[in-house]
């Protein structure tokens, strides 16, 4: 007995960061619950809604134990809208703060944890040495996501967004190390079961990577301005992941604000970026 060969699922439409009207429909979905995987910088990252239930499906999704703390993303601009700048050890101010966060986003992506605003629910949160924190990531003023992220935060109704790598967690490969995606085939390869997930691809994955010439194709480095040390009178900032930006260049950053970097434990080793099997001339290295 003959039977017709099985319905054949349509390709998803290419959704394009760079187009206006792709980064709007995928704005309107992630409003609506969606979980969108986007051009972020030099990368890939998981943009969601903030709220728990949301943060706890795409925790689901990676692998990651459900209740895991998640970090905020926003466009570049409002980076500081998540942080209690009242609630900065001294000698920090809010003013230094603000150039601080401007010189290292002007250079690219970049990660800040600081006190929490009130706002800041707590599953987007961590208690450390007694202050509630939270974690920002933002692509850098040059990227074309901060378009993306604006409407996100638009159609999530001015809500917190919830950003992580895009990649399946360690806690379900089995593997020390998941490297972020920095190669949408790579990212649809390892997500293919993900049928909800909304994919808005950089337009040219190349040119992306050459925008941030500084950068590795990583997760970011991240500051942590809830910790300060004074060194020989001089204030100190703790290098809390050691991504994307060399700490050479965060130094650099520091040094002309007068201030320090000391490495977290964490932080000796740089992050590697993603290898695949197959690697093309441009590869980062």
């Amino acid at each position: 007995m003959l039977h017709d060969p099985p319905a054949l699922r349509p390709a998803p439409p290419r959704l394009v960061l760079d187009d206006p009207a792709a980064a709007q429909a995928a704005a309107e979905l992630l409003g609506g619950g969606a979980v969108v995987a986007h051009g972020f910088a030099n990368l890939y990252a998981i943009t969601a809604r903030g709220d728990g239930p949301t943060v706890r499906r795409v925790n689901a999704l990676k692998g990651r134990p459900v209740g895991q703390v998640s970090s905020v993303t926003c466009a570049t601009e409002d980076v500081l809208r998540a942080f209690d700048l009242a609630a900065l050890a001294a000698p920090l101010t809010a003013g230094l703060v603000e150039e601080v966060v401007a010189a290292l986003t002007d250079l690219g992506p970049f990660g800040f944890r600081a006190p929490a605003g009130r706002h800041v629910p707590d599953h987007l949160t961590s208690v450390r040495d007694g202050v509630r924190t939270t974690q920002v990531i933002v692509p850098g003023r040059a990227c074309p996501s901060n378009a993306f992220l604006r409407l996100s935060t638009a159609a999530a109704g001015d809500a917190l967004l919830s950003i992580t790598s895009a990649n399946l967690s360690h806690h379900l490969t089995g593997v020390a190390e998941a490297p972020a995606h920095w190669r949408v085939a790579g990212l649809r390869a390892e997500l293919v079961g993900a049928e909800d997930l909304v994919v808005l691809e950089h337009a040219d994955e190349r040119a992306a990577r050459a925008r941030f010439p500084r950068h590795r194709p990583t997760s970011v480095s991240i500051v942590a301005l809830d910790r300060v040390r004074l060194v020989g009178g001089r204030v100190c900032l703790w290098l809390e992941r050691h991504g994307s930006l060399p700490v050479d260049d965060v130094r650099a950053v520091l040094d002309g604000f007068g201030l320090r970097v000391v490495l977290a434990p964490a932080a000796r080793v740089r992050l590697e970026p993603r290898r695949y099997a197959i690697d093309d001339l441009d590869a980062p290295t």
